[in-house]
C-alpha cells in the first residue's frame, strides 16, 4: 500500500482524475481519495506490484495536481 498527498483538489471531478490517472498505472488495484477541498489530500493506492515515486507523482501531475512528497 502507498500513501500520498496531493494538492489543488476542491471536487468530486478532482477526485476522479487523480483516480483514472493513478488507477491506470500497472498493478494498481484500487485508488482511495480522502478529499480535503482546497487543502492536502490523501491518496491511498493498494497495488500487485511495487510502484515508484516518480511514476506516481507523474500521474497526478497528468491528472493537474501537485504531488506532495
Amino acid at each position: 500500500m502507498h500513501e500520498f498527498k496531493v494538492n489543488g483538489m476542491t471536487c468530486a471531478h478532482c477526485v476522479s482524475a487523480v483516480t483514472e490517472e493513478v488507477s491506470a498505472l500497472p498493478g494498481v488495484e484500487s485508488v482511495h481519495v480522502e478529499l480535503v477541498a482546497g487543502g492536502t489530500s490523501t491518496v491511498t493506492v493498494t497495488s500487485s506490484t511495487p510502484l515508484e515515486e516518480s511514476a506516481l507523482a507523474a500521474a497526478v501531475d497528468e491528472a493537474g495536481y501537485e504531488f506532495v512528497r
